[in-house]
Formats: structure tokens, C-alpha cells, sequence
């Protein structure tokens, strides 16, 4: 070989075996792992700088669901999933994290009970980048109505509600007692501008759905100091319950009871599924201006938005699923879209009775961004049946707000306002009688 081959050898081959050398090129990298156990579902979160593949099985005796991972390798991000899945999980035991070949993860979640998953991706959203998503839902889907009548039985406030009297008949099962129950209650909050002592009879049960905001996923608008919405009106949302409980013939349906996601229309069928007499969507504000101030009630409007301000919150509300994350098949896509396209004239003037009496109590919290109750498309709102608001306690972006809504006291203040409002509500607007089949 002459001098000038061979130093055109040595310049291309070592480049060639270089790159045969050379592991493959980097693939997605692992930004966060975050696990989110609820009631009705758990879900895991993989978050990435870039997309990748996956594919899943599910596997029984034992029951789990193994999710394979293409291009990427384990690091310390992915082996942080082990510890954040918690022992009252209700649907996942453990999690195993192992390199089944060159450049794919395996997970292996062991679970508690037999689920039907959901994976799905999620392309860039606000402050995500891609996001794997892992939804386990349980085989036989959680009822909302059976898991408020078991909230109902365990709670203290479920003696206040009278016991129908003893049958002479046959004995009636579950089911007929719950209509039975349903049927003895109506005086609870409906005496004229009086207040009623507990205990008092009543004929017919109430039942209010209560949804906090956002949740999970979604944090919600964030303040100036990190305060997420999501957090705060949880804790108003609480605090409202419990009041709400204290008083007789009364039950309380929670959208969510703690830091989960929930899409817009589950929100909404939760409430109906259990024929809520009412549903009260809690919020905080939030705007670019950070002066901005001040507590709003919006009812659903059927036409334009009252305001521009309106419109783009409600815009922004409706966003949620996006930022969440939702999965939805072509059928149950139809199907939601349906269920939010409908709305009454009978709801939305029911509604802003309640929205009066609420934004009338909320005046002696502090200001009001709008003395007058706003209307938008908010998408939680449109339940045709159930007299629904949604409240924007505080504006989170104006730094006194946020450390007020930070405050228990304050949070304690506005969960009493909306009570008082729902209680007026219910004292000049008392509930219809409903039959057997309500």
C-alpha cells in the first residue's frame, strides 16, 4: 500500500469503527415521574424532553400491567417511581423498574385490584414538555351515587337525617331504602329567612356537588409566590363541605377530595349521577395585570360572554383538559361533547338565583372584581339539570390576594360566605319534591 492509501486509510476507517463503537445515539431523557392516586383512578406520569414509543400489556394472577419503554435507558429519574407510589394506593402495590434490552425500560406495576389502563401521550402543554401518561382504572368503574350513599352512612351528620318508619312488610333492599331516604327529606334549609334548628324534619335529601378547581396535573393559575390554585381552593372546598355536613338533610358530592385530576366532564356527570340539587365549581383568578382584584360568580351563558374579561376565562377554564390531560376514545368524545352542549333556560335562571345569594355574601369578604354575576361558556357549568356557578374567590396573580387565599382564616371566610349564599338560596327557592325514580 503506497504512503497516500494508507494515510486515506487511516483518516476513514478509525471514523467508520468509531461510529460502529459508538452506543447509539441519545434518546428521550426523563424529566419527572409523578404518581397521583385517587378514588376513581391512579395515574402515573412520565414526563420527556422528546416523545418516545411504548407498549403495554396487561398480565393476571397476580394482576399487573407491564408498560415497555422504547429508547431510553435507566436513570435515577426512572428509578424515582418506586418510591413515590404510596402504601394507600388504592389501586397500585409496587412498582418495578428493569432494563429489558439495549434501550428498553420495562415497568411492571403489581396491582391491588384488576384494572382496565389507559396509555396515552400528550404532546407539549404549558409548562410540560411530552408527557407518557399511565391511567389504571379500576375493572368495575367507581358509582358516584354508591360512594356518596357509603360517604353519607359513615358520616356523623347522616343521624340528622329522620329514619323513614319501620316497614310491616317485607324487608326493602339497599336500594329501596336509599329511595325511601331520598323521599323523607325536604326542610333542612327551606324555612323563610329563619334559622333551622337541627334535628328538625325534613322530607327530602339535598345534595350538593362541590368542585374545586383543577387539580393534579393542572395546577391552575400559579401566584407570584408559587401558590397553586389547585391547593387553595381544595382547602375552600373542604371547609365548605364541612359546613354544608353540619346541617341536616344534607350531603356533600366532591368532585375531588384531594390532588387529583378530574376532566370537565367527568365533573359534571359526577354531579348528575347523583342528582345534585346543586354544583358550586370553586376557583381562584388569575389575569396578566397583577392589580387585578376581587371575587366574581358566573353562571353558563347560552350566547356570548357578559364580558371580554368572561370570555377569555372562561377560555382558559376550558383549557384544562389540554393541560390535565385527557384521553378520550372517538365514541366517548361524542358523547361529551353531547353532554356539554346541552343547557336550559330554566337552569341558567335557577342558577342565577344562586349566584345572587352567593355574590351577595361574598361582598362582605372583600371587594368584588364584578358586582354583577358574569356569564361565559365555562364548560363545567352545563349540566341542563343542576342549578351551577362557578366562583372566582380572589385574583392569585395580585400578590395581596394570593397571600390572603394563602391565609386559613381567609379560606375559612370564604367557605362561609358561600354557605350563608347557598343557605338564602335554598330558604327563597326550596327544592321540588322528586319521585321514586329521582
Amino acid at each position: 500500500m503506497s504512503e497516500g492509501s494508507r494515510r486515506r486509510f487511516l483518516r476513514t476507517v478509525p471514523g467508520a469503527l468509531l461510529a460502529l463503537d459508538l452506543p447509539r445515539a441519545q434518546g428521550a431523557g426523563i424529566v419527572g415521574v409523578r404518581v397521583w392516586p385517587a378514588p376513581d383512578y391512579t395515574r402515573v406520569t412520565l414526563e420527556l424532553d422528546e416523545s418516545l414509543k411504548s407498549s403495554h400489556f396487561v398480565a393476571t394472577d397476580p394482576p399487573r400491567v407491564v408498560v415497555d419503554l422504547e429508547g431510553v435507558d435507566i436513570d435515577a429519574a426512572l428509578r424515582e417511581i418506586v418510591a413515590k407510589v404510596q402504601a394507600d394506593d388504592p389501586y397500585i402495590s409496587t412498582v418495578r423498574v428493569a432494563q429489558n434490552r439495549a434501550h428498553v425500560v420495562r415497568l411492571v406495576f403489581d396491582l391491588k385490584v384488576p384494572v382496565s389502563p389507559q396509555v396515552f401521550s400528550l404532546a407539549p402543554n404549558g409548562v410540560y414538555r411530552h408527557r407518557l401518561v399511565l391511567d389504571l382504572y379500576p375493572k368495575t368503574p367507581i358509582d358516584p351515587l354508591a360512594a356518596l350513599i357509603e360517604q353519607t352512612r359513615n358520616s356523623p351528620a347522616a343521624i340528622a337525617v329522620p329514619t323513614p318508619p319501620a316497614s310491616t312488610g317485607p324487608v326493602d333492599d339497599p336500594l329501596a331504602s336509599l329511595i325511601r331516604e331520598r323521599e323523607a327529606a325536604l326542610k333542612m334549609l327551606t324555612e323563610p329567612e329563619r334559622p333551622r334548628a337541627r334535628g328538625a324534619e325534613v322530607s327530602r335529601l339535598l345534595t350538593i356537588a362541590i368542585d374545586p378547581g383543577h387539580g393534579g396535573e393542572d395546577p391552575g393559575a400559579i401566584g407570584p409566590n408559587g401558590t397553586m390554585e389547585k391547593d387553595v381552593v381544595l382547602n375552600v372546598a373542604l371547609r365548605l363541605r364541612e359546613k354544608l355536613q353540619a346541617e341536616p338533610g344534607v350531603r356533600v358530592l366532591m368532585t375531588r377530595d384531594s390532588d387529583f385530576f378530574v376532566p370537565l366532564a367527568t365533573r359534571v356527570s359526577k354531579a348528575r349521577a347523583v342528582s345534585a340539587d346543586l354544583f358550586v365549581s370553586v376557583h381562584a383568578d388569575a389575569f396578566v395585570l397583577p392589580h387585578a382584584k376581587g371575587s366574581s360568580v358566573f353562571v353558563l351563558s347560552d350566547r356570548s360572554a357578559s364580558s371580554l374579561g368572561a370570555r377569555w376565562l372562561a377560555r382558559r377554564e376550558n383549557s384544562a383538559d389540554l393541560i390535565g390531560g385527557v384521553n378520550l376514545p372517538a365514541g366517548n368524545r361524542e358523547v361529551a361533547k353531547v353532554l356539554l352542549d346541552l343547557s336550559t333556560t330554566a337552569q341558567i335562571k335557577d342558577s342565577r338565583k344562586l349566584a345572587g345569594a352567593v355574590l351577595g355574601e361574598l361582598r362582605g369578604v372583600g371587594d368584588l372584581h364584578s358586582a354583577q354575576i358574569e356569564q361565559a361558556g365555562f364548560a363545567v357549568l352545563r349540566a341542563p339539570d343542576v342549578p351551577s356557578i362557578l366562583i372566582e374567590t380572589a385574583f392569585i396573580s395580585n400578590p395581596d390576594e394570593e397571600r390572603k387565599l394563602r391565609d386559613p382564616r381567609y379560606q375559612a371566610q370564604l367557605a362561609d360566605a358561600i354557605f350563608v349564599g347557598i343557605r338564602n338560596y335554598f330558604r327563597r327557592n326550596p327544592p321540588a319534591a322528586r319521585g321514586p325514580g329521582a
